[in-house]
């Protein structure tokens, strides 16, 4: 049970760092570190972090799912606890560098 709900987590954490670079990598011109650092100099690192955490919603109704197409599968909701627990943390970071 605790593994399932630690590969959530860290499957729900690689989501929103996915995320957060393809957001950096379609929308700026610089690389990813530069808009990093620039994010946090310039106070919007955490809505990066926000816009990242749009893949979790992704991923969490991914694992909740029973059914894709023709396939049927079981729901993981230990998996898609350890999602919802990695968007908490998603949010934390975002009200810490917001304010």
């Amino acid at each position: 049970m605790i593994i399932k709900i630690l590969k959530g987590f860290i499957l729900g954490l690689l989501a929103n760092l996915a995320g957060t670079y393809i957001y950096i990598y379609l929308m700026t011109d610089s690389h990813f570190i530069e808009a990093v650092e620039a994010g946090y100099k310039q106070g919007f690192l955490g809505g990066l972090i926000g816009l990242g955490a749009v893949f979790n919603l992704l991923l969490f109704f991914f694992f909740l799912t029973t059914k894709l197409g023709k396939f049927q599968k079981k729901p993981q909701f230990y998996e898609a606890r350890g999602v919802l627990l990695a968007t908490v943390l998603a949010a934390l970071a975002v009200l810490y560098f917001e304010f």
